[in-house]
């Protein structure tokens, strides 16, 4: 099940500078657009701890 657009539409990043979050759905991720954390979601609901976020990936060179 896809995430509601207008969820998608109000949910930003948790960390200070509140960011938009991009979606992947089919890795079932939300990547913050500024700091680049990767959030999880779990049975349709996002995980936005950043205790849980993955860092995001190493650029490739």
């Amino acid at each position: 099940m896809a995430l509601d657009q207008q969820l998608l539409d109000i949910l930003a990043c948790p960390d200070t500078h509140h960011a938009p979050l991009t979606y992947d759905a089919e890795a079932q991720t939300l990547t913050c657009t500024e700091c680049h954390r990767v959030f999880e979601i779990r049975d349709d609901i996002p995980i936005l701890l950043l205790d849980e976020a993955r860092p995001p990936a190493p650029e490739a060179s």
